[in-house]
């Protein structure tokens, strides 16, 4: 089973030493059980080391030529990275690039265009008639010099702005003869245009020039798969053929790991982006990130019944990839919606020990936030991760039949084992819940994997028993013979 760790968060030091410090860790996350490699955008971008990563300027650039005021990114040189990479695949990990083709940000110089302005809010009528604009949209990258690619970006493969430099003047600004693309998100009439330069894949030379960078890429890293920015604002027809092409390039069989952040809770919009980009693409279960939001917020009122209501893991579970938060939903950033502390640990249990869907573990939640004093979840989570690493889960019994505790069995092996367990969380007081693991497990005595309840429990000749739960908590029922081996092996500080 996969295991995915987001390998960053958003407020990292800019000192450009975060690849050396994620290949020091490559050996630890194998003991973890992680399977692959979330990593942030490589490529330069507008703000030099200050930037995450998401205001891409230069794809070409990652981390070897001074533009920007900077050689390395905010996570280092493009040797750091390649070494990065080369040493995960020593570890048999794989490696997932960050995507970002929705906009460029930082030109080098204006040009001037006729364009039509649009409010924020209302992106289908126009508020101006066409009228001259001058816009930051020639790309020339003279750090770069042309090695690699010589193709200077200029305002034909975009199709707007968000700014006027000539009268200094803020809103949206669609190009003359260029046109929003309508295959988008429907928020705010239409949402193809997200920030900077919006980039045009209705023009060949965009689609041709991007295409060019995947082959590059590909050949230059030896990725294993990616991770797509802001596919919502990005016509859906696009990453078909790219996607198609690198799986070609790559000489497989099947589809490399793909996922796509369509942030929207509407699971109806999620599961059409699915079939209109052809199954080539997973995307993360934003509807379930917040269902396990409002259980942590609501004080105990949420009804855990529905947990997995209305979400892409109920509905299309192989193309659902789970998530507790991520670089956007942390404190302070535009989409926060922190999960709260205390429920952490059962919103992990709920994405890690169950066989629906590919869960991603988020860096802050393993290794903390020091900007915001957040700390790790501790070791409850890495139990969980040891304990997934060599679990194969055959069959599964839910007993979410309750509005506050609920629970689940599983049947499966372990380490080429047979095991059983048991789940049980709840978002309010505690209790029990009676369960049923198997009979072939009678007997058998079950303690708390996460040591939250101490006494030990005997499965009855159903292999059935009450399984307790503290208030506000989960435990995790497994033979106290599997116990032992679960002990974590020396996690490497972060």
């Amino acid at each position: 089973m996969k295991t995915i760790l987001q390998a960053f968060e958003w407020y990292l030091p800019n000192d450009s030493k975060h690849w050396q410090h994620l290949t020091r860790l490559v050996p630890a996350l194998k003991k973890m059980g992680i399977t692959g490699v979330w990593l942030p955008p490589a490529s330069k971008a507008a703000s030099g080391v200050q930037d995450v990563g998401y205001g891409t300027y230069d794809l070409y650039d990652l981390g070897e030529f001074d533009q920007k005021g900077t050689v390395p990114t905010k996570y280092g040189t493009k040797t750091d990275y390649l070494t990065l990479i080369k040493t995960l695949h020593e570890y048999e990990i794989e490696a997932y690039a960050d995507i970002v083709f929705d906009h460029f940000i930082g030109a080098d110089s204006t040009e001037i265009v006729e364009a039509k302005a649009f409010s924020f809010s209302d992106r289908l009528n126009p508020s101006s008639d066409e009228e001259q604009v001058e816009v930051w949209t020639k790309f020339t990258f003279p750090g770069r010099a042309g090695k690699y690619n010589d193709y200077i970006w200029t305002a034909k493969n975009f199709s707007g702005v968000d700014y006027d430099e000539r009268s200094h003047s803020h809103a949206i600004f669609e190009f003359a003869g260029q046109s929003w693309a309508p295959e988008v998100d429907t928020e705010n009439g239409n949402y193809d245009y997200l920030m900077g330069a919006n980039l045009d894949m209705a023009v060949p030379e965009t689609v041709e020039q991007l295409e060019k960078w995947g082959q590059w890429f590909v050949n230059e890293t030896q990725i294993d798969g990616f991770r797509l920015d802001a596919v919502k604002h990005i016509d859906f027809d696009y990453f078909k053929s790219w996607l198609l092409a690198r799986k070609a390039q790559m000489n497989r069989e099947e589809m490399p790991f793909v996922v796509g952040e369509y942030w929207s809770d509407n699971l109806e919009k999620l599961t059409s982006y699915l079939d209109n980009s052809g199954n080539v693409i997973q995307l993360f279960d934003v509807p379930l990130h917040f269902n396990l939001y409002h259980a942590s917020a609501s004080n105990g009122a949420f009804d855990m019944r529905q947990i997995f209501a209305n979400t892409l893991t109920a509905v299309r579970s192989d193309y659902a990839v789970t998530f507790v938060d991520n670089h956007d939903t942390q404190e302070g950033q535009a989409l926060q919606s922190w999960i709260e502390g205390w429920f952490k640990e059962q919103a992990y249990s709920l994405i890690l020990l169950r066989k629906s869907g590919t869960p991603v573990v988020f860096w802050g939640d393993l290794y903390g936030i020091p900007v915001n004093q957040v700390a790790a979840v501790g070791s409850g989570l890495e139990k969980m991760l040891h304990l997934r690493a060599k679990l194969t889960i055959e069959r599964e019994s839910d007993y979410f039949d309750h509005p506050d505790i609920v629970g689940w069995t599983g049947l499966g092996n372990f380490a080429h084992r047979a095991i059983g367990f048991a789940v049980v969380l709840t978002n309010a007081a505690g209790g029990t819940k009676r369960m049923t693991i198997g009979a072939e497990h009678a007997g058998k005595t079950y303690i708390d994997l996460l040591a939250h309840v101490s006494e030990k429990i005997i499965l009855d000749s159903d292999g059935r028993a009450e399984f307790p739960v503290n208030d506000g908590s989960v435990s995790i029922w497994v033979d106290e013979n599997l116990a032992g081996e679960l002990a974590i092996e020396g996690r490497a500080s972060a």
